[in-house]
C-alpha cells in the first residue's frame, strides 16, 4: 500500500508538471487537483478501514468509479445537478427511481468539489443498503428527500437532505467506524462544515445531512430556470 500512494504521489506531481507546461486554465488546474486530493484521500482511508484485501479491492473500485463519474458530470456541465447524481448511484447499485426507491426536492446543482463529496456520501449509502439494509431485501426502497430552507435575498439558506430506508430489517450502530462513517462525520464537516445525524431505525437507516448551500457549494435552481444550459438530464 505504501508504495502505492508513493507512486501516486509522483504521478501527481509529474500531472501537476503536465499542466502547468501545457499552460492549462487555473480552474482547470485546481479542479483536477481537488480530484486527485480526494483519490488520496480514498486510497488511504480504505486501506486503513478494510478488513480484508478482497473487500478493499471491491470498495475501492467502487469509490473511485463514483468520483469518475461525478467528475466528468462537472467538466461537461460545469455543475452537477443533485438529483441526478443521486439518481445515477441508484441505478449503478441497480435501483430504480419510481420503483425501489423514490426522489423529491427542488432544483440543486453543486459545484464540482462538492457534488464529488456528495456523491461519494450517496455511494457509501448506497452500499451500505445493499450489503446490510433495505437494498438487500427484495421489498426494500428508499426514500431520498431534500429542501433548502432559510436564506433571504443575501444570504444562502441550508439544503438538508434525508436518506431514509423503508422495508428493511433491524439495523444497529457498527462496532467499529468503517470508511462510509468516516465520509459522512467526518470529510463531510471538514469540506462542506456539514451537519450529520444517524438514526438507525427498525426498517433500516436514516441519515439526515445538513450543509449551508453557499456559492462555493451549490446553488438552487427556479423551476423556471431549471431546463439552463448545464443541467444534466
Amino acid at each position: 500500500m505504501a508504495a502505492r500512494l508513493a507512486q501516486l504521489e509522483a504521478d501527481n506531481a509529474r500531472l501537476r508538471r503536465l499542466l502547468d507546461e501545457a499552460g492549462t486554465s487555473d480552474g482547470l488546474r485546481h479542479g483536477l487537483r481537488d480530484t486527485l486530493a480526494m483519490l488520496r484521500a480514498v486510497l488511504r482511508l480504505s486501506a486503513e478501514t478494510a478488513e480484508n484485501v478482497d473487500g478493499y479491492a471491491t470498495h475501492l473500485e467502487g469509490r473511485l468509479d463514483a468520483i469518475a463519474r461525478v467528475r466528468v458530470a462537472a467538466d461537461t456541465f460545469g455543475e452537477v445537478s443533485l438529483h441526478t447524481l443521486i439518481s445515477d448511484e441508484l441505478m449503478i447499485h441497480l435501483v430504480r427511481e419510481g420503483e425501489q426507491a423514490a426522489l423529491e426536492g427542488p432544483t440543486v446543482r453543486l459545484r464540482p468539489k462538492a457534488a464529488q463529496l456528495a456523491g461519494l456520501a450517496v455511494h457509501e449509502l448506497c452500499s451500505n443498503a445493499v450489503e446490510h439494509g433495505a437494498f438487500g431485501l427484495s421489498k426494500g426502497g428508499v426514500d431520498v428527500s431534500w429542501a433548502v430552507t432559510g436564506g433571504g435575498s443575501q444570504a444562502p439558506g441550508d439544503l438538508t437532505l434525508i436518506w431514509k430506508e423503508l422495508g428493511g430489517r433491524g439495523v444497529s450502530e457498527p462496532a467499529r467506524r468503517g470508511f462510509g462513517m468516516q465520509v459522512l462525520t467526518e470529510m463531510l464537516g471538514y469540506e462542506l462544515s456539514a451537519a450529520v445525524a444517524l438514526a438507525f431505525e427498525p426498517d433500516g437507516l436514516r441519515c439526515t445531512i445538513r450543509f449551508p448551500l453557499v456559492p462555493r457549494i451549490g446553488r438552487m435552481v427556479e423551476e423556471d430556470h431549471a431546463d439552463e444550459p448545464g443541467e444534466p438530464g
